[in-house]
């Protein structure tokens, strides 16, 4: 093996041991680290909300099967007419935990308005995919919005996630019309919020 390529695969094992070891240290996970970073430079690039336009919107998938906590099963044809905020997390990431508070000022102020919350739980370890755990933690955490199990992935890979936590915000039709990765943006998010909620529903 020529002496570059074992320098560049050294490399490429330090920063692996450096991803890890912040991940665990930090309480983050490895992978929540990769989340921290794309957080950083999504809110580096932070302005005024810009929603997509109905024409352009694609139409959100469909939650996959999975349990479900604060509600009955929900559908987003049954949804139909109502705002909907989608945002993937799990309960041991650190950058999801610090949305709670928005999220759930958000539920408090805009539900009884046509807002519908979903918390799509996509769990990173072996212990997060456990029911009991997640309804302990929705319990302490103090989340009364609709929240779903996503254990095998299928609706994280319906709307193509690529971290931890990201938001979707859909129209009164089933239409994408804003996301956000990370952290921040949470009066951009209530901007949109308020601006879909004065839309007519229109057939997608």
């Amino acid at each position: 093996m020529h002496r570059q390529n074992i320098l560049a695969l050294a490399m490429v094992l330090l920063v692996s041991l450096a991803v890890l070891t912040a991940g665990y240290a930090s309480g983050r996970g490895p992978l929540g680290v990769v989340s921290y970073a794309v957080t950083r430079l999504r809110n580096a690039n932070a302005g005024k909300a810009t929603v997509v336009s109905e024409n352009s919107a694609p139409t959100a998938s469909e939650f996959a099967f999975g349990d479900w906590i604060n509600s009955e099963p929900l559908t987003l044809k049954g949804l139909r007419g109502r705002v909907v905020v989608i945002e993937f997390w799990t309960f041991g990431c650190f950058n999801c935990r610090n949305t709670l508070p928005s999220i759930k000022e958000l539920d408090a102020r805009y539900r009884d308005k046509g807002l519908t919350i979903v918390g799509v739980h996509s769990p990173e370890f072996d212990d997060e995919k456990k029911i009991d755990n997640l309804r302990r933690e929705v319990a302490e955490l103090g989340i009364h919005y609709p929240v779903v199990t996503d254990n095998d992935y299928a609706t994280w890979r319906a709307y193509d996630v690529a971290a931890w936590p990201t938001t979707f915000v859909l129209d009164k039709s089933g239409r994408i019309r804003w996301t956000h990765i990370g952290e921040g943006a949470y009066e951009q998010m209530d901007q949109v919020i308020q601006k879909l909620l004065a839309e007519d529903a229109r057939q997608p």
